[in-house]
């Protein structure tokens, strides 16, 4: 984003100026995070969660390269070498618990900043490609999250990667040649392992790629803001530093007093206790339940149980978990409304409350046994979902009436902008 108001990297110190001469990463920072780069005045908290995503990627990755130094990706030891980190090695049990309880923390901050993008209208023009590359992060993180999974080799992780894997075979002619080729055999085993392990391994450095392009993308039109109403001049802005870093800073704080919490004192309550006993194929767990995060797609997966017509149910539920994400990419597209932001949208206001709930539901019956009423709330949860992103949100961005729109950013703020031009 670039304004004629924006300050302009003017280093004073004589190794400064070499260095911005020579290589002008001093200036990248300044433009990128700095007084250089002005942002809406009126973000609110709902927009420290970009950045505390990029806090748990850098957690994830630190946690997870020390992990991998005593990690040992064999059938015969994964187990162990677990139990060896956790008992054995010097702050092993803080640094395994740190990367466990972190993907949840990643998960929880993602959601929220998807939410949040659905509300305030993230994914409209000028943005759509930040919002693409943000599916394409959220797509990584799942097949990163699921290997991660696989890797203690306990009872949960041994099934749930042959559930996951699974589901390939349900793809007509190519499925169970593609399930044997992705693990290496017919059932997971030490090749499965070790493919699991090199792919979770490289792909946190794939999402800190994409997070570069997906901030690239942000700063060519600038941030969004909670009027949806773009940035008209000067006073609608401030600079990132200090007023956004400060801002930024407290978030963080808050954040880490909860994952400490966490951490210290609950350490394996999003666990699950059969990951606990090691993996088992001649024992078949009573239940088998995937991470929470992933508990609303394993819902609509599970949610399909009858054949219809020629297509078989396990394939109609592999293409239904897939497309609620993949739907979002087309979010751009679907919401054809003029208003960006959900304040001004009293009709989308309520459908997207219900979405919510709809989400949430999803969430509980994909934690819950694959039985009734479960199995019949998730078939109804599912219709909706679908329902609101491909029927209603195109239906209300076409005949909704928005709420008038405050002429700035300034105005939203301050009220009458004294030094705006007169509205059109």
């Amino acid at each position: 984003m670039s304004f004629p108001w924006a300050n302009e990297y003017k280093p004073s110190h004589p190794l400064m100026q070499w260095m911005d001469e020579k290589l002008p990463l001093p200036r990248f920072v300044y433009n990128a995070v700095g007084a250089g780069y002005p942002v809406p005045r009126n973000l609110n908290y709902a927009w420290n969660f970009g950045v505390l995503a990029g806090f748990c990627l850098a957690l994830q990755i630190v946690t997870g390269v020390i992990l991998a130094m005593h990690y040992a990706a064999n059938t015969g030891v994964a187990f162990d070498s677990v139990e060896h980190i956790m008992r054995d090695v010097n702050w092993g049990w803080m640094l395994r618990y740190a990367h466990a309880n972190g993907a949840s923390a990643f998960f929880v901050v993602v959601y929220v900043h998807i939410f949040r993008g659905f509300f305030y209208g993230s994914y409209k023009a000028p943005r759509e490609m930040i919002w693409l590359l943000g599916v394409v992060i959220f797509l990584l993180m799942m097949a990163t999250a699921f290997m991660g999974y696989v890797l203690p080799w306990g009872q949960m992780s041994f099934w749930g990667a042959q559930v996951i894997t699974g589901l390939f075979s349900a793809i007509p002619l190519v499925g169970d040649p593609l399930h044997t080729w992705l693990l290496g055999g017919f059932a997971p085993d030490n090749a499965a392992l070790n493919r699991f392990f090199s792919l979770h391994f490289l792909l946190p450095f794939v999402i800190a790629g994409v997070v570069i392009l997906h901030i690239w993308a942000l700063h060519i039109p600038g941030s969004s803001n909670p009027t949806g109403v773009e940035v008209k001049q000067e006073s609608d802005t401030v600079p990132f530093h200090p007023y956004y870093t400060a801002k930024d800073g407290f978030g963080l704080g808050v954040f880490l007093i909860g994952y400490c919490a966490l951490l210290f004192f609950f350490p394996n309550a999003l666990g699950h206790p059969d990951n606990y006993i090691p993996a088992n194929p001649m024992q078949t767990p009573a239940h088998i339940v995937p991470e929470w995060y992933f508990w609303p797609f394993y819902a609509i997966l599970r949610a399909f149980t009858q054949d219809f017509l020629f297509i078989p149910a396990k394939l109609m539920g592999v293409l239904a978990m897939f497309s609620a994400i993949l739907v979002w990419f087309f979010l751009p597209w679907l919401d054809r409304s003029p208003v960006r932001s959900g304040h001004f949208r009293p009709t989308f206001r309520k459908f997207y409350y219900a979405l919510i709930v709809d989400a949430l539901v999803l969430g509980y019956c994909g934690g819950s046994p694959a039985e009734e009423p479960f199995v019949m709330i998730s078939q109804i949860a599912a219709i909706y979902y679908f329902a609101h992103f491909l029927i209603i949100l195109p239906i209300v961005s076409a005949i909704e009436r928005p709420d008038p729109l405050p002429f700035s950013i300034t105005e939203a703020v301050l009220g009458s902008d004294e030094t705006a031009p007169a509205a059109a």
